[in-house]
C-alpha cells in the first residue's frame, strides 16, 4: 500500500510539474506575442535627429564647410615658394654654341613683393656676353617690387580674400540647407501624424457603427426597433468604411513620404516600420508662442543666413572692385638683384655692392576702356546685390512676423476647439441615451456621431497645424539647425 501511495504521489508531482512548465511556456509565448504587437512611438524630435544624422542633404551640408576650407587652402597656394630651373644647350657641327643654366627660388609675399634667389652658370663658344659667368657660376638674390598696379592689392591677394569670404559663407549655406531640410521633414512628420490619428478616428467610428448594427438587429428581432433601422445602420457602416479606407490610403502615402527622409549613413534608404507610430494625442499638446522669439526680430537682419549670403556676395564683389580699381594704375615693377661669385672659400668676401642688376617694367594702356568698363560693370553688380539685400531683408522680416502671428492665432483656435470637441461628445452621449429610451432616432444618433467625428478630426488638424506653425516660425527665423 505504501508503495502504491508513493507511486501515486510521484505521479501527481510529475503531472503538476508538467502543467507548471506548460503554463510557463504558454505565458512566455503570450508575452513575446504582446511584445511583437506593441508599437513604438516616434516623436518629432527623435525623427529630426535621425534626419540630421543620416540624410544625404545633412551630410552634404557638412561638406560645405570642407569646401570652404579647401578653397582657402587652394588660394594660399598662390603664396607658396616655387623652385624653378631653366637649362638650355645648343650644339651644331660638333661645337657647343651655348649652355645656359639657371636654378632659382621665388617667394611671393602678402605685400606684393616677390623675393628671388638663384644660381646661374653659362658658357659656350657663341655665348652672348651679357650671359657670361665665372667658371664657378654666379649667385644672385633680390626682389621685384610693384610700385604702381599691384602695390595695394593684386590677383593673388584678392583670390585669398575671396576664398576666406567664401569659407565664411559656407557656414551660412550649411545652415540654410539644414533649415530647409528640417522644415520639410518636420512637415512630413506632422502630415503622417495627422493621417494616422485621422485613420484611428474613422476606425473607431466603424467599430461603433458595427456594434450598433448588431444591437439594432437584436432589437428588431425582439420587436423593440423598426426594421428600417437595420438598413439605416447598414448604410452608416458602409459610409464609415469608405471614409476609413480613404484615411488609410492617406496614412500609407504619408508613411511613404516620411520614409524619404529616413536613411542609414546617407547611403541606404529606410522605410517606416509597420509597428512605428507617431506620438499619441495625450503626448502631443498644443504649443503656445515663445515670446522670446519676438525679441529676435530686431537682430534678424544680422543673423539670418540668407541675408548673410547676400552680405558675403557684396563683400566678394567689394574685393573684386578694389582689384579692378587697382587696374586703372600703370604697371611699374622695380627689380633689383645683388650678384656675387659662387665660391665656398669666402662668400661674404667675394660680395661687392657694385655687382648687381636692376630693371624697371612699365606698361599703361592709353584709353583704359577695358579697365573702366570692367570697373563700371562690377559697380552695377554691387548695386544690384545691395538692392536684392534690401528687398530680401523686408521679405525675411515680414515672413518671420507672419509666422509668429500664425502660430499664436492657431494656438488660440486649438484651445477653443478642444472645448468644442468635449461639447460634441456630450451631445453624442445624450442623443444615445434618448435613442435607447425611445425618444430619438437612429438618424439623429448618427448625425451627432458624425459631427463629433468631424470635430475630433478638425481638432487633430488644428493640433498638427499648431505644430506646423511653430515649425514655420522657427524656419522663418532660421532656428532649425
Amino acid at each position: 500500500m505504501r508503495r502504491k501511495r508513493n507511486h501515486r504521489r510521484m505521479h501527481l508531482s510529475f503531472i503538476k510539474h508538467i502543467c507548471f512548465v506548460g503554463l510557463g511556456i504558454m505565458l512566455s509565448f503570450q508575452v513575446m506575442a504582446q511584445q511583437d504587437s506593441v508599437s513604438s512611438e516616434l516623436s518629432l524630435e527623435a525623427f529630426l535627429e535621425i534626419v540630421n544624422e543620416n540624410h544625404p542633404i545633412a551630410i552634404q551640408s557638412e561638406l560645405q564647410l570642407l569646401k570652404g576650407k579647401a578653397q582657402v587652402t587652394q588660394a594660399r597656394g598662390g603664396f607658396d615658394p616655387k623652385a624653378n630651373m631653366k637649362w638650355k644647350e645648343k650644339y651644331f657641327s660638333e661645337t657647343q654654341y651655348y649652355s645656359l643654366k639657371d636654378v632659382y627660388l621665388k617667394v611671393p609675399t602678402w605685400f606684393g613683393i616677390e623675393a628671388k634667389a638663384g644660381y646661374e652658370e653659362n658658357d659656350g663658344y657663341y655665348l652672348n656676353p651679357e650671359n657670361s659667368t665665372s667658371d664657378a657660376g654666379l649667385l644672385y638674390g633680390g626682389v621685384s617690387l610693384p610700385i604702381g598696379k599691384g602695390l595695394f592689392i593684386d590677383k593673388r591677394r584678392a583670390e585669398l580674400r575671396q576664398a576666406q569670404i567664401y569659407q565664411q559663407s559656407t557656414e551660412a549655406e550649411r545652415q540654410i540647407m539644414l533649415n530647409e531640410l528640417n522644415y520639410e521633414a518636420g512637415k512630413a512628420y506632422l502630415d503622417w501624424f495627422l493621417a494616422y490619428h485621422t485613420m484611428l478616428v474613422y476606425e473607431e467610428g466603424v467599430d461603433l457603427v458595427a456594434e450598433r448594427l448588431n444591437a439594432v438587429k437584436e432589437s428588431v428581432r425582439y420587436g423593440d426597433k423598426p426594421a428600417i433601422d437595420t438598413l439605416e445602420a447598414s448604410i452608416q457602416l458602409q459610409n464609415r468604411k469608405l471614409s476609413y479606407e480613404q484615411a488609410k490610403l492617406e496614412y500609407q502615402n504619408s508613411s511613404a513620404l516620411l520614409s524619404i527622409y529616413m536613411w542609414a549613413d546617407g547611403v541606404v534608404p529606410l522605410e517606416v516600420d509597420a509597428n512605428t507610430t507617431p506620438l499619441s494625442l495625450d503626448h502631443f499638446a498644443p504649443i503656445p508662442v515663445d515670446q522670446n522669439l519676438y525679441s529676435q526680430l530686431d537682430n534678424l537682419l544680422n543673423t539670418h543666413p540668407q541675408l548673410r549670403q547676400y552680405e558675403f556676395k557684396i563683400a566678394d564683389l567689394g574685393v573684386e572692385q578694389r582689384l579692378k580699381r587697382e587696374s586703372l594704375k600703370p604697371t611699374v615693377n622695380l627689380n633689383y638683384y645683388a650678384l656675387t661669385k659662387s665660391t665656398t672659400e669666402d662668400f661674404m668676401g667675394s660680395y661687392n655692392m657694385n655687382n648687381y642688376k636692376w630693371g624697371l617694367d612699365f606698361e599703361f594702356p592709353l584709353f583704359l576702356r577695358k579697365e573702366r568698363g570692367a570697373l563700371q560693370l562690377n559697380s552695377l553688380k554691387i548695386r544690384e546685390a545691395e538692392l536684392s539685400l534690401t528687398q530680401k531683408s523686408a521679405q525675411v522680416v515680414y515672413k518671420a512676423n507672419t509666422a509668429l502671428n500664425t502660430w499664436d492665432n492657431v494656438y488660440g483656435q486649438t484651445q477653443i476647439y478642444e472645448r468644442t470637441v468635449r461639447d460634441y461628445n456630450q451631445l453624442v452621449l445624450g442623443e444615445k441615451q434618448k435613442y435607447n429610451s425611445g425618444e430619438s432616432s437612429l438618424f439623429l444618433v448618427n448625425y451627432r456621431e458624425v459631427s463629433y467625428i468631424n470635430a475630433r478630426i478638425k481638432f487633430i488638424e488644428l493640433l498638427a497645424k499648431n505644430h506646423k506653425a511653430k515649425l514655420g516660425a522657427e524656419y522663418a527665423l532660421a532656428l532649425i539647425d
